[in-house]
C-alpha cells in the first residue's frame, strides 16, 4: 500500500474520537478513505509503529491503521 491508495476498513475497529461521535464508541468497519501518510520516522530517526498508515476517512477524520485492517480498492 502507498500514499494515495483508496482503501476500505474491513475489520471492526471501535474508536472514541470520531468528530461526530465524541466520547461514544463508533465502528470504522466498511468506511472508505485514502492513505494520506506513512509514519516511518520521528525527528529523523527510523521507528516501527504498530499502526503506520494514516488514513483519511471523510473530510475531517484521520486515523492510524495497519495494513491488516485495510483492503485495497481499485
Amino acid at each position: 500500500m502507498k500514499i494515495g491508495d483508496r482503501v476500505r476498513v474491513h475489520t471492526s475497529i471501535q474508536v472514541f474520537h470520531h468528530p461526530q461521535h465524541k466520547g461514544k464508541p463508533f465502528d470504522l468497519k466498511d468506511l472508505t478513505g485514502e492513505i494520506v501518510g506513512m509514519v516511518e520516522d520521528k525527528k529523523g530517526r527510523p521507528i516501527s509503529p504498530n499502526y503506520p498508515l494514516m488514513v483519511k476517512l471523510g473530510e475531517k477524520f484521520t486515523v492510524h491503521l495497519s495494513e491488516q485492517e485495510l483492503e485495497l480498492l481499485e
